[in-house]
């Protein structure tokens, strides 16, 4: 089984790297079966973005903070292990997001598309779902639109629901709002066009971040899920991401 490595800056994940290499060898990621990342969570996440070209599926092995994304690390029986592994695809959304000087950014994210206020004024967004106005002024701290593999992650800290992984849809969820008081946010179709207005840009300015690309002083956002660009993890049977989103809805911590 041709295998790339590929490995977070710490001294253990790099460690960790060098004995797996010793053991299985290493190919270059183009011409990988199958791609081994070696972090946490948060490289994970850069791994997909850096190889989302590439066919190959990701194994992630956890030597991180955080590692809802990885298997347990170990070095033995590689192979049998991948063999055994269950597949989950995960679908980005993207993000199309224009700023105070007319200029525009365009990035991708897995888990997911967050708006924030850079100042200690609220925020005031316009929030449209395929270009009809659902709320005409949205008082907040932010807002995000989270992917189910993301639910987990900032969007269930701001209390939004957690999506089985096959469900076809996506969270809006808002961050500290303020006006409307009771609105919690909406579970929304996979193929909706959700764009977000900035009301007072200059005195109330907003940023943009899609995982981990931050773009300042937005004006307006765009976020879609794009279906032709997912990418494949491999979880072992005992780790199946699918269950584990399941098994986070009757967390008691």
């Amino acid at each position: 089984m041709r295998l790339a490595f590929v490995a977070s800056e710490t001294n253990v994940a790099q460690q960790a790297r060098r004995k797996l290499v010793e053991r299985y060898g290493d190919v270059p990621a183009t011409d990988a079966e199958v791609i081994i990342a070696l972090g946490g969570d948060g490289f994970m996440l850069r791994t997909l973005h850096a190889h989302r070209a590439i066919a190959a599926p990701v194994y992630g092995m956890k030597l991180g903070r955080v590692g809802f994304l990885m298997n347990k690390h170990r070095i033995d029986e590689l192979p049998e292990r991948i063999e055994r592994a269950h597949a989950a695809e995960l679908f980005p959304l993207e993000m199309v997001a224009t700023d105070a000087d007319g200029q525009t950014r365009r990035a991708l994210a897995f888990n997911e598309v967050s708006l924030l206020r850079q100042t200690n004024q609220a925020a005031h967004l316009e929030v449209k779902l395929n270009d009809i106005v659902k709320l005409a002024t949205l008082v907040c701290d932010g807002i995000l639109v989270s992917t189910p593999a993301g639910s987990t992650a900032y969007n269930l800290s701001a209390h939004g629901p957690i999506l089985p992984l096959d469900a076809n849809v996506l969270a809006l969820t808002p961050i500290s709002p303020f006006r409307p008081r009771r609105w919690r946010g909406a579970i929304l179709p996979h193929r909706t066009l959700v764009s977000l207005r900035v009301l007072d840009p200059g005195k109330r300015p907003i940023s943009a971040t899609a995982d981990f690309l931050e773009v300042r002083n937005v004006r307006a956002v765009e976020i879609s899920q794009l279906r032709d660009e997912g990418v494949k993890l491999l979880f072992d049977p005992e780790h199946n991401l699918e269950q584990r989103i399941l098994d986070e809805q009757f967390a008691a911590d």
